[in-house]
C-alpha cells in the first residue's frame, strides 16, 4: 500500500497540527513534546495528531540493523492515545516512503491530513537522505503554508530522554532509571506458551511469557514484577535467561505469579518489571536453586509492598 493510499483511510475534520516519528517507549521526552503539540493545537484551533511509523526507519534503510522495540505497534498507539492527542496515525516506513523528497511528503500530509504545522525535537529530519532538517523545513513551511516549531529536548538528571538511553538502561538491569526515562515501569506483553514444567517440579509453577519477536528485554536475570491479567494485578517474580542449572538454552521469560490459582495456558499476560533481585546463575543441584527461588519471592515481595505492589 503507497503512502498516499494509506493516509487516504483518514478523513481529519478539522485541520492538524502533527508530529512524526516511531515513538518507541511513548516516554517522557515524547510526552514533553506531544505536550506542546497539544497546547498548539489547542491554541490555534486544530486537531492535534501523531504519526507513528509502524517501523523504524532505520530498519528498512539498514536491513541489517536490528533495533529492540521498547513497545509493540499496538502498545505504542494504546499509549500515544492515552496521552490525549485528538489522532493517532500509524504509518508504514517504506522505501517508497523513503524516497520521497520533503517537500513531496509534506504536501501529501497537506493533503490527506489538512496539516497546518509541524511539532518537533531538535534533531527531527525527513524526506530522502534526512534532507527536510529544521532549516529546510522551515523553509518549506513558508512556502508551503505551514508553520515548524522546534520543542528543545526533555533532560533528567542531565542526560537527554531517549529511547537509547532506555535500551541502555535495560541492558544493566537498571530498572529505576529505565521507569524514571519512561514515567512508568517498563512492561512486557505476551502470550504465555507451554513449557517443560521445571517450575512446578520445584514448587513455584512459572508461565513462560511469549513476546513478539524483536521485543527489548532487561538483562538476564531475577526481577519483582507486577503480573496484569483479566483486570487483576498480583505480585510477581520473573527470571529472564537460559536456565543454566538445567543445561542452558535457549532465552525465556518465566513468570511465577504469587497468590494466584489458575490456568494461564494460551492466555495474553502483561508485566511491569519493578526491580532487579540479582544476575542469573548456575547451581550445583535444584535443591540449591529452589531454596534460592524462595529466597528471591521473600524479598521480592518485601520490596514489592514497599514499592505499593501488594
Amino acid at each position: 500500500m503507497s503512502v498516499e493510499e494509506e493516509l487516504g483511510r483518514f478523513s481529519p475534520r478539522k485541520e492538524m497540527l502533527l508530529t512524526i516519528g516511531v515513538f518507541d517507549g511513548v516516554h517522557l521526552g515524547h510526552k514533553h513534546l506531544i505536550s506542546k503539540l497539544k497546547e498548539l493545537a489547542r491554541k490555534q484551533g486544530y486537531s492535534s495528531g501523531v504519526i507513528t511509523f509502524s517501523q523504524h526507519p532505520r530498519e528498512v534503510l539498514s536491513p541489517q540493523t536490528r533495533l529492540p522495540s521498547l513497545t509493540s505497534l499496538e502498545q505504542r498507539i494504546a499509549l500515544l492515545k492515552d496521552a490525549g492527542v485528538d489522532a493517532v496515525i500509524p504509518l508504514s516506513f517504506t522505501p517508497q516512503l523513503a524516497s520521497l523528497s520533503p517537500g513531496q511528503f509534506l504536501d501529501v500530509l497537506k493533503k490527506h491530513l489538512k496539516m497546518k504545522g509541524l511539532v518537533v525535537g531538535p534533531d527531527f529530519a525527513l524526506g530522502k537522505n534526512r534532507e527536510g532538517d529544521g532549516d529546510t523545513l522551515r523553509r518549506l513551511g513558508r512556502e508551503m503554508g505551514f508553520s515548524v516549531t522546534v520543542v528543545p529536548p526533555m533532560t533528567i538528571d542531565s542526560e537527554v530522554v531517549s529511547s537509547t538511553a532506555i535500551r541502555k538502561a535495560l541492558a544493566k538491569g537498571d530498572m529505576k532509571r529505565a521507569q524514571k526515562l519512561l514515567g512508568r515501569p517498563f512492561s512486557l506483553k505476551g502470550r504465555v506458551v507451554t513449557g517443560d514444567r521445571r517450575g512446578i517440579e520445584l514448587g513455584f509453577p512459572t508461565a513462560n511469557l511469549e513476546v513478539e519477536p524483536g521485543q527489548a528485554l532487561p538483562a538476564g536475570g531475577v526481577y519483582a514484577c507486577r503480573a496484569h491479567i483479566d483486570g487483576q494485578s498480583y505480585p510477581a517474580m520473573t527470571n529472564i535467561g537460559t536456565r543454566p542449572t538445567f543445561g542452558g538454552g535457549e532465552q525465556l521469560i518465566e513468570v511465577y505469579l504469587l497468590d494466584y490459582n489458575g490456568d494461564l495456558y494460551r492466555r495474553e499476560l502483561s508485566i511491569d518489571i519493578i526491580e532487579r533481585l540479582r544476575d542469573e546463575k548456575k547451581f550445583d543441584t535444584p535443591e540449591q536453586l529452589k531454596e534460592q527461588i524462595a529466597e528471591d519471592v521473600k524479598q521480592g515481595k518485601a520490596l514489592l509492598k514497599t514499592r505499593g505492589g501488594i
